[in-house]
């Protein structure tokens, strides 16, 4: 079973592109976080988790669902992760957490799609964006073999800086950085809640016709992405930048 958790879609492609190449079915737990639900999973084929990465390891709230999740079946687990550069020593947590759920640890290997966290950086032009799209159908096809054969995934860990970046940088990432007071909607905003409902972790709400932003928030970047009228802000360093999506426009471009 291909388990996905996305923020603007990079991750839920990538899994159904690994589930069209192998057949392995594959199921969306942003909905399941969403709803504060554990999954209940059973699967004959291996678990292929598919995820962002959020500071060079997998989400926190992605991993905080896998473990309170109870799975059966297939004792193998792979973990495919998509970035904008790197994932750092990643690899070491998600073995950890596979000895925590008793899973076989089957290797973790990095996907480069267009990056998104447009908190921090530049999203790429929507012509970039295609050509990194298409260049990771190799790569995940080469994955997907590897999967159906049994085999293990590899990827590098970084050396020192990627210890140090999944490390003590994830953490004071997690404790300075991952907070959403900053977002906010301008006179754009029509209150049309897509950013109500596309958080997963139900951090904005509609108060009186405009979002406001709580605790929990994960900086998946979905509500400043999917805006429709691009409404919402983080502080000074979103304003002008492209939002990213992997939506239908996107794919019928590269058709």
């Amino acid at each position: 079973m291909i388990i996905c958790f996305t923020g603007t879609g990079n991750s839920s492609y990538c899994g159904k592109k690994i589930s069209s190449f192998t057949t392995i079915p594959v199921t969306d737990a942003n909905h399941l976080i969403k709803g504060g639900k554990k999954g209940d999973f059973t699967s004959d084929e291996p678990y292929v988790f598919v995820a962002p990465t959020y500071s060079w390891q997998m989400p926190h709230i992605f991993t905080a669902f896998l473990k309170k999740s109870t799975f059966s079946g297939n004792k193998n687990a792979y973990f495919v992760m998509t970035c904008g550069d790197d994932i750092g020593n990643a690899g070491k947590y998600n073995k950890a957490l596979c000895d925590e759920l008793g899973f076989i640890y089957k290797g973790t290997v990095a996907v480069k799609m267009p990056e998104n966290y447009i908190a921090m950086f530049d999203s790429p032009s929507l012509e970039r964006s295609l050509e990194i799209i298409k260049a990771s159908e190799k790569t995940l096809e080469e994955i997907s073999r590897v999967i159906s054969d049994g085999g293990t995934l590899t990827a590098e860990n970084g050396g020192i800086a990627g210890k140090l970046k999944s490390g003590i940088v994830n953490k004071m990432f997690y404790a300075l950085c991952v907070k959403s007071k900053s977002f906010y909607a301008d006179s754009k905003c029509t209150a049309c809640g897509k950013c109500e409902k596309v958080c997963p972790a139900n951090a904005v709400k509609l108060v009186d016709g405009k979002p406001v932003w709580g605790e929990g928030c994960t900086h998946c970047m979905a509500c400043i992405s999917f805006c429709p009228t691009e409404a919402i802000e983080y502080g000074k360093k979103s304003v002008g930048k492209r939002r990213y999506t992997l939506n239908g426009d996107i794919i019928k471009s590269m058709r």
